[in-house]
């Protein structure tokens, strides 16, 4: 579990209350949890999965110590049919599903990961060759972080974007966005639209269709959380 907050006593009073009903042990400030490493510094906060590249690289065994600078080919357009169907699919499998989990530290590959993730019922030897390339690019980037300022303004930035017609198979197009939060990106997602546009302005409408999605949740979040917090320090929960 993880507590958190700008109340320092208020957080000593959780954990007192937690500890009345729960045998718990309190491990300090946050460093390490689930396989995400937390830094903290005058400055602000780094998210990071170092530890846990290195794990998946081990477990991948790429039996060389190539690097390269992007984590996929510009304009490539994998196909079901690319290749030979691999032996043992397990591994690539298991792979990308690890893939899936760092991309929360990791937005720089959120879009291969996606397409990769779109051939886990019957992958190739093309597209676990896309895989390996994926993993030597975060060999080259491993000490990459996510920085979370401390003094940031509280103003919402989004963008999006969206590829027209980009997947072969189905002629879908493809839905991209980022939001911050100061200077804090804290949402982002790569997915693959729902139907076929039939225009490239149409596809970024879509796209722009789900970010305001994305941050009409944010922002009930955000407000039923500290309506909670608001009635809980005042005593009336």
């Amino acid at each position: 579990m993880i507590i958190t907050g700008d109340d320092s006593e208020y957080i000593a009073f959780v954990k007192a209350r937690l500890r009345d009903q729960f045998l718990m042990t309190d491990l300090g400030p946050l460093r390490y949890f689930l396989g995400i490493e937390v830094s903290s510094t005058s400055d602000g906060f780094y998210i990071s999965q170092e530890k846990y590249i290195q794990d998946l690289l081990a477990r991948a065994t790429l039996g060389d110590e190539r690097t390269v600078e992007t984590p996929t080919d510009l304009n490539v357009k994998l196909q079901p049919t690319d290749g030979d169907p691999l032996p043992d699919p397990m591994c690539y499998r298991h792979l990308v599903g690890s893939l899936v989990y760092l991309a929360i530290t990791r937005p720089d590959i959120s879009y291969p990961v996606h397409i990769l993730s779109q051939f886990v019922s019957a992958p190739t030897t093309v597209h676990y060759s896309h895989l390996l390339r994926v993993l030597r690019y975060l060999r080259g980037t491993i000490t990459r972080r996510l920085f979370f300022p401390r003094s940031s303004s509280l103003q919402l930035q989004c963008y999006s974007d969206a590829t027209w017609a980009s997947d072969p198979s189905d002629r879908r197009s493809l839905s991209a966005y980022c939001v911050f939060f100061g200077g804090s990106l804290i949402a982002w997602k790569t997915k693959k639209q729902t139907a076929v546009s039939r225009s490239s302005v149409e596809a970024k409408l879509r796209a722009m269709a789900l970010l305001t999605a994305e941050v009409t949740l944010v922002a009930v979040v955000t407000c039923g959380f500290w309506g909670l917090y608001y009635h809980t320090h005042s005593g009336f929960v």
